[in-house]
């Protein structure tokens, strides 16, 4: 038994029986690199299953001496735990080492969140004069309007867009669909682009279905999403860590503060899990004291 041809099936694996993204395959065969290169530095000459318990324990405390959080502890141990189980289900070996196998303990961190005064205030920052800006109003519209991650962003196509209904369709992760509501702001906002697109000189035929395009008529990259929102939060001076995804956090919590049902919102988000989406209904502090201090027995 060897690793390679394993990580081979394994990587078939997750593609088609878990239907994961190119990106989260990446993610689990990154860790499970990181298994290996420590194998070769401590000149550990074993085969998957020959690995046991005590070498997992070992390699635990090597990342952990490397300086990893507790974070990135837990998804390597994550990964390498996937592993494992494709090996048990395809009867490959035939107990598990990582079954015993402890995760470090991590809190859950609430994401950051931008106030409607703030996603207004970077909406404003946009150059309408250059041939992107209404493009890039148009991207940061639909990403806080609707709630989506980046890479559906970038695949969200025309023939998806239901203007008259007020929906959009969106490929999820796993290519799972759902359907998200359009808000007149987000409708506005992409019929004032599509001209611009429309009259780019050439568009790729690859990219004929998109809607959000770069100059030269092809689909625009996630680290391009990234530096426009990077340049803006930089001209704002909102002394938080912006992302994409920021924007995603922030429909979650702006719904939710509203009076939206939670499993309309996971919906929406496309969270499998409800535990998921109970992340953004933390609440403000001052509402926290006020409630103690006319609740508690102690007050």
């Amino acid at each position: 038994m060897n690793w390679k041809s394993y990580i081979s099936g394994f990587k078939s694996f997750l593609k088609l029986e878990k239907s994961l993204s190119d990106n989260s395959i990446e993610a689990y065969i990154n860790d499970l690199s990181k298994l290996i290169s420590f194998l070769e530095i401590r000149k550990y000459t074993l085969t998957p299953d020959q690995i046991s318990l005590s070498h997992l324990k070992e390699f635990i405390e090597w990342i952990n001496e490397l300086g990893l959080t507790a974070r990135s502890q837990a998804r390597i141990i994550s990964g390498i735990k996937a592993f494992y189980k494709y090996l048990l289900l395809e009867d490959i070996i035939e107990t598990d080492p990582t079954n015993l196998l402890d995760t470090p303990r991590i809190g859950r961190k609430l994401p950051e969140i931008l106030s409607v005064e703030e996603i207004d205030m970077l909406m404003g920052l946009i150059d309408l004069s250059k041939p992107e800006g209404q493009r890039n109003k148009a991207m940061i519209e639909v990403l806080y309007s609707c709630g989506l991650r980046v890479s559906e962003l970038i695949g969200l196509k025309l023939s998806n867009i239901y203007f008259d209904q007020g929906f959009i369709r969106v490929i999820g992760k796993g290519d799972k669909e759902r359907l998200v509501p359009l808000s007149n702001k987000a409708i506005h906002e992409i019929e004032l682009y599509l001209p611009d697109r429309n009259s780019l000189a050439a568009i790729s035929r690859e990219s004929e279905d998109i809607l959000f395009l770069n100059r030269r008529g092809r689909k625009i990259t996630r680290v391009m999403v990234f530096t426009i929102i990077r340049e803006l939060s930089v001209r704002s001076g909102i002394k938080k860590k912006i992302s994409p995804h920021t924007f995603r956090h922030s429909f979650a919590t702006h719904l939710i503060d509203g009076g939206a049902d939670l499993r309309a919102v996971q919906e929406m988000l496309g969270h499998e899990s409800i535990l998921t989406t109970e992340i953004y209904t933390h609440l403000d502090r001052q509402y926290l004291r006020d409630a103690i201090i006319r609740f508690h027995p102690r007050s």
